[in-house]
């Protein structure tokens, strides 16, 4: 019987990606959880940039150095977006005026 090197979930190795297959299984996060992250630095389009195990995930909203809890919503080849669910009270009280 003959079987071919190429199986249908991971196609040829041009779709691999930095993971190590063409599947974003292997990517450290996973659509639909939540992660505590820092925002570290800010891309073009202005979102925030946070990474988790390398992999950059873009947060709209947030800005450097805010500490949010984010869920990821898509995954893509070398990053993932997510939004923000939750910002810690503290964070949110340094903005009010009392």
């Amino acid at each position: 019987m003959y079987r071919s090197n190429q199986s249908s979930f991971g196609g040829s190795s041009s779709s691999f990606n930095k993971y190590g297959s063409g599947s974003f299984n292997d990517a450290p996060v996973d659509v639909g959880k939540q992660y505590d992250v820092k925002i570290e630095d800010t891309a073009r389009q202005g979102d925030g940039i946070a990474r988790i195990s390398g992999l950059v995930i873009f947060v709209p909203n947030t800005k450097v150095n805010d500490s949010v809890k984010i869920e990821i919503k898509s995954i893509k080849r070398n990053c993932a977006v997510a939004e923000v669910v939750e910002v810690p009270e503290e964070v949110e009280s340094l903005g009010e005026v009392e």
